[in-house]
């Protein structure tokens, strides 16, 4: 089976570097850093508030491709921010207290949800890194979404890195994705018998008005509707590309190895949904430092389920040319810990500002 092409996104929020506060000066800084060369102004998107900017790679076919263009993307997005008096912050929600509401960007789909939801919406200063990998059609998209979402749970816990909120601890790893499970269609996706069942599923949901779009299920998994991709969606930003990278290579391994069980005609994981929602907040509360729920709703060490995970993708890395990097990687995640345990251990050490110079520190954002 041939390796397949991927792509990733990553959200950022936008810091004054003098006071701490988030800064409404998105627009400004897409402008100035789209004018860097090499870059693409579709490679630099507004977010739903002005604080935050998007960055989006080109379809990539190699691990190296992806940290390549990613090492580009923070570099004009942190040159154009420092233009206009900004940090970039690298953390899946703001470190330090927001101060004024920050204001919507001016597009209709962004003000139809703050007249649908406006206290979510000023709270929804979230930043997460999506994956999106190329599958041949929306068939075998479900079938690999059907079998990929038991695993979302484990990914969450390794990439959180959204502790703190608004100057506090919350005493959640992930506290980003506790924030995004608050919308009408988010979560872990349910199971669906094909690609007709979810074309179907969707158009009741759309009837019932209560969502706008496709653009808002907010499921931590989901099939693009704009190319033919699954999107994974659960990742909290991550403070290094070459974690973004390694998260990357690892979605890459599921969906492969999941599209080669679903040809092989091996049956999807039957887990409840109770139990996976379950192991989604365990994970968002704990990252890797407490046990996890396995894919199979069985209570685990933290590193047993990475385990398992490695184990599943295993064949699939090695087809890749991936297996060196990330096994590499994974060994660093599990010595340095989370983003979540780092942010932590940079309050401890040098308080507000110590978090701010680790989520902002250009040095750390490569």
């Amino acid at each position: 089976m041939m390796t397949r092409t991927l792509g990733v996104e990553e959200e950022y929020l936008l810091m004054d570097a003098t006071t701490g506060l988030l800064a409404p000066h998105a627009e400004k800084v897409r402008s100035a850093a789209g004018l860097e060369p090499f870059v693409a102004p579709q490679e630099i998107q507004a977010e739903l508030l002005q604080a935050q900017v998007e960055v989006v790679t080109p379809i990539c076919g190699a691990l190296e491709e992806v940290g390549g263009h990613l090492l580009r993307l923070r570099h004009a997005v942190a040159q154009a921010a420092a233009a206009h008096g900004c940090r970039v912050v690298a953390s899946g929600t703001p470190p330090l207290p927001k101060g004024a509401p920050v204001t919507v960007t001016e597009l209709p789909r962004y003000r139809a949800l703050e007249r649908q939801a406006p206290q979510l919406v000023a709270e929804q200063l979230v930043n997460g890194m999506h994956v999106h990998v190329a599958v041949p059609g929306r068939y075998v998209g479900v079938q690999v979404l059907n079998r990929i979402r038991v695993w979302l749970p484990v990914l969450t816990a390794m990439a959180a890195n959204s502790p703190l909120w608004e100057g506090h601890d919350t005493g959640f790893a992930s506290w980003r994705t506790v924030v995004f499970d608050r919308w009408p269609v988010s979560g872990i996706p349910p199971a669906f018998a094909d690609d007709t069942d979810y074309d179907r599923r969707i158009g009741r949901l759309a009837e019932t008005g209560v969502i706008g779009d496709t653009a808002q299920l907010y499921w931590q998994a989901r099939l693009s509707e704009r190319c033919p991709t699954v999107e994974v969606r659960c990742m909290d930003v991550q403070l290094r590309t070459e974690d973004a990278v390694m998260f990357a290579g690892l979605v890459r391994g599921l969906v492969e190895t999941a599209e080669r069980e679903a040809v092989a005609g091996r049956p999807a994981p039957d887990t409840p949904p109770e139990l996976l929602q379950v192991a989604m907040w365990q994970a968002a509360r704990h990252g890797l430092g407490a046990e996890l729920v396995d894919p199979e709703g069985r209570r685990c060490r933290a590193g047993d389920a990475v385990s398992q995970l490695l184990e599943h993708v295993e064949p699939a890395l090695e087809v890749a040319g991936d297996t060196r990097e990330v096994t590499s990687l994974l060994h660093r995640l599990f010595q340095e810990g989370t983003g979540a345990d780092r942010q932590r251990e940079a309050l401890a050490r040098g308080g507000p500002a110590g978090v701010v110079d680790l989520v902002t520190d250009t040095g750390a954002l490569p």
